[in-house]
């Protein structure tokens, strides 16, 4: 495995997530978030092609 390109393979996927991902946050958080104050999120990482990945991460984003 060539570790410079397999680097930059996954930073740029993790770089497309975040920034996706923070829109679609801001989108929602902008458009009321269901109680108001808070948005609890989860992002669950998974590979069709390695079941054992599984990788979950949990937060909470106060909004007020």
């Amino acid at each position: 495995m060539d570790e410079d390109r397999f680097n930059m393979a996954v930073r740029k996927f993790l770089k497309e997530v975040g920034v996706t991902s923070q829109r679609e946050i801001e989108r929602v958080a902008r458009a009321g978030a269901p109680d108001g104050r808070k948005l609890r999120l989860r992002m669950t990482l998974t590979s069709e092609d390695e079941p054992a990945l599984q990788h979950v991460v949990e937060t909470t984003i106060e909004l007020r």
